[in-house]
């Protein structure tokens, strides 16, 4: 996505918790780039980031909510406290920290979008922590575009069938054997497929807001049903 976005003009700030591959990206791609550490999970960090992300742009166009995570398949007679505390700390309390401490900078024509998940939709076996996480990430989404539409900044949700990232070996742990299997035999998603999506959204006229995108591969359906070739 940072690459997509600085391809069309755009300069970015960029937070995450491994900062040697926001060093890379920042090698790669120049000046365009300002970087900074960021753990979503972590009130103190996400005001942190926001203080210094204003000192080097007083003016925010948008906001991107990206971080996400999965942790395991476990059924509910198998409940881990900590793999659902860390998904709902990051997928949807994470959302409304930045949100909220980017929310008084924006002006009448920003732009919000928060990357969700198929899994926002509906659920299958394994996935009551993700899938209930990502439920709740749409309704706040839903919340927030009726509560930002008198200021004029456009919400949207991006929600991503299955794409072929590091979302697997997140989910399994570094199981690079298991996280491979998920992909074996389907043409899934790429991480530039969905950068194209969120950059099409920024590129929109003030007076058009996306609301929803969902984005699935051709061979997939639901979310736990694919064409295997």
């Amino acid at each position: 996505m940072a690459r997509h976005l600085v391809h069309q003009g755009y300069s970015l700030a960029l937070g995450a918790r491994r900062v040697d591959k926001l060093k890379k990206l920042q090698t790669e791609l120049g000046s365009s780039v300002w970087i900074h550490e960021l753990d979503v999970t972590e009130p103190s960090s996400v005001q942190a980031f926001v203080k210094a992300c204003i000192q080097q742009y007083p003016t925010i166009f948008a906001l991107i909510n990206n971080a996400g995570l999965a942790l395991g398949l476990d059924r509910i007679d198998h409940f881990k406290e900590q793999d659902w505390k860390t998904m709902w700390e990051t997928n949807v309390l994470g959302v409304v920290r930045m949100t909220h401490a980017v929310a008084p900078y924006l002006k009448s024509g920003s732009r919000i979008i928060n990357v969700g998940s198929i899994s926002g939709y509906e659920t299958y076996e394994g996935g009551a922590a993700y899938c209930s996480s990502k439920h709740a990430l749409r309704a706040v989404t839903q919340t927030m575009r009726l509560e930002f539409m008198e200021k004029g900044i456009g919400v949207s949700t991006v929600d991503p069938g299955m794409a072929e990232t590091e979302f697997s070996m997140v989910r399994f742990k570094q199981d690079e054997t298991r996280a491979k299997k998920v992909y074996e035999g389907i043409q899934a998603l790429t991480a530039q497929d969905i950068a194209e999506v969120a950059g099409f959204i920024l590129s929109r006229p003030a007076h058009v807001c996306i609301d929803e995108i969902l984005v699935v591969p051709q061979a997939q359906t639901i979310a736990k049903k694919w064409i295997q070739k």
